[in-house]
């Protein structure tokens, strides 16, 4: 009797074992990015020969120490994701034709946490790991992606265009830079023209709970000087409705616009650059705000 109901189990069972192989892989290929994680940044934080920080070494050398151990962890992390998700392929040549998508999506998005739950298991303890800091723009003629790319040089961070994330991804940063043109002049909401105004309302819906988050953003002080950088605004008040502590205020006196929305007590609500008349100023202004920021509690 048993071999006449082999053949109807059969097939329950190949989809079981399926199952079963592929969670177990899945399983192996969270533990080991962890694990990597974990002992990239822990190993280059504290330098090379395992030697662990102590004594009263200058800030400085410990951020640059940090620094360099997390721009290398970041190369190797990238490398670890990309072995994951072939892997990852491998494991899912079992799955049927209309699953295969879907199943991809949810493997890779568990590997990127695995990911950060590991880096975050590297830092804990070491007070020379630097926190993840996020720095996003939104652009239309590239201006604000130009000056974007001014702060990350001199922040030590790699900017990145906001369309390429979700709104709820911003929850996962230690602190946020986030720049913003000003496209639509005169408009009291959806003032940027970009992804911006996509996210506005999910960003208020974040919890930040105190998180630091700087603005940005560009304009046009002479073409367009009763609306310079209204845009920062915007996007401060609705950071501001999420939770964030709000940092970078700029004194206004230093600018030849006529009006903004984004003053208020005499200073903006974080940092406007202008690169249509006063491109020349702009090194020097980004290099005092980055300054301030970290004064003021960013975690760079």
């Amino acid at each position: 009797m048993q071999a006449h109901y082999l053949p109807i189990a059969e097939p329950l069972s190949q989809e079981v074992a399926r199952r079963s192989a592929s969670r177990k892989i899945f399983t192996c290929l969270v533990s080991m990015v962890i694990g990597f994680c974990c002992a990239v940044l822990v190993l280059q934080v504290l330098g090379s020969g395992g030697q662990r920080l102590s004594g009263p070494e200058p800030v400085n050398m410990m951020q640059v120490r940090a620094g360099q151990g997390l721009q290398l962890a970041r190369v190797q992390l990238g490398r670890a994701e990309a072995h994951a998700a072939s892997a990852g392929v491998a494991a899912l040549a079992g799955q049927s034709q209309s699953r295969r998508p879907v199943a991809a999506k949810a493997m890779v998005s568990a590997v990127r946490l695995a990911a950060q739950q590991g880096t975050y298991a590297g830092c804990r303890g070491n007070l020379a790991c630097v926190r993840a800091v996020g720095l996003f723009f939104g652009t239309q003629t590239g201006k604000t992606e130009e000056v974007a790319g001014v702060i990350g040089e001199a922040a030590g961070l790699e900017a990145t265009d906001i369309g390429e994330v979700s709104a709820e991804d911003l929850a996962g940063y230690d602190g946020l830079l986030v720049g913003v043109p000003t496209w639509h002049t005169g408009a009291d909401e959806q003032r940027s023209g970009t992804t911006w105004d996509d996210y506005l309302d999910e960003i208020k819906g974040l919890d930040l709970c105190g998180k630091p988050v700087a603005v940005f953003g560009a304009g046009d002080s002479m073409g367009y000087g009763d609306n310079f950088c209204d845009a920062i605004e915007e996007l401060h008040s609705t950071f501001e409705a999420a939770g964030a502590k709000m940092l970078g205020y700029t004194d206004a006196s230093g600018y030849q616009h006529a009006e903004s929305k984004s003053v208020k007590d005499g200073k903006f609500l974080g940092l406007p650059l202008d690169q249509d008349n006063e491109d020349d100023m702009t090194q020097d202004r980004v290099n005092t705000w980055i300054e301030q920021i970290k004064g003021e509690g960013m975690p760079l």
